[in-house]
């Protein structure tokens, strides 16, 4: 086996490594919440040694961050997949407007809720987390503006497009305690008719 090999081989475990471990860290932030996601539960669910766990690692906050941005980014990537299904259809602004409240309803936003908290006291994750905040709310509002296909430098618009974005927040905050898809369903017809009103007018 050549030298360049065994660095790829290498590279492609140390890869798989972060990946499993950044999965089970999202996994045991769901299901045990910040409190009880400890590094030892992580590497032994994503079944690496806790030595490997350290090595990519080092502290609780920097895994913990690292796997909601990794888990987020390709939830991103699988929205806008997901997307072209609708490219076509006539009731377009609905169906986006639903993917987004979906998408912020999933497991993601309730490991992303629970490192929000317990950043909001901690005064050494708090930086990390307002920065990947940012770097995802970024992220997600650049993939509703092209979603919707609207043109944000018009007057309304990047307006309309955030308050989207922060109404699917807080009915996704509403539905952590309780299943709340039955009320959030109405309120994602109400929004999506007065969000295609503004465009449409927009558009005009």
């Amino acid at each position: 086996m050549t030298q360049e090999l065994i660095r790829r081989t290498q590279a492609d475990r140390s890869r798989e490594t972060r990946r499993r471990l950044m999965e089970a860290t999202v996994e045991c932030l769901v299901k045990h919440g910040w409190s009880g996601t400890t590094t030892t539960g992580v590497a032994d669910r994503a079944g690496v040694s806790r030595g490997a766990q350290l090595h990519h690692f080092r502290t609780r906050g920097e895994l913990v961050a690292a796997a909601v941005e990794h888990v987020g980014t390709q939830s991103v990537r699988r929205l806008l997949e997901m997307a072209t299904a609708f490219s076509a259809r006539p009731d377009r602004t609905e169906a986006v407007v639903e993917l987004l409240a979906e998408f912020y309803a999933s497991p993601l936003f309730t490991a992303a809720l629970e490192l929000w908290v317990a950043a909001r006291t901690d005064p050494d994750l708090k930086p990390v987390v307002v920065s990947l905040q940012a770097r995802l709310g970024r992220e997600c509002h650049r993939l509703a503006v092209e979603l919707l296909g609207v043109n944000e430098s018009r007057p309304g618009v990047r307006e309309t497009v955030q308050a989207t974005l922060d109404l699917a927040r807080g009915l996704a905050l509403a539905n952590q305690l309780t299943d709340d898809s039955h009320r959030r369903a109405g309120i994602v017809r109400q929004w999506a008719g007065m969000v295609q009103a503004v465009l449409a007018a927009d558009r005009a």
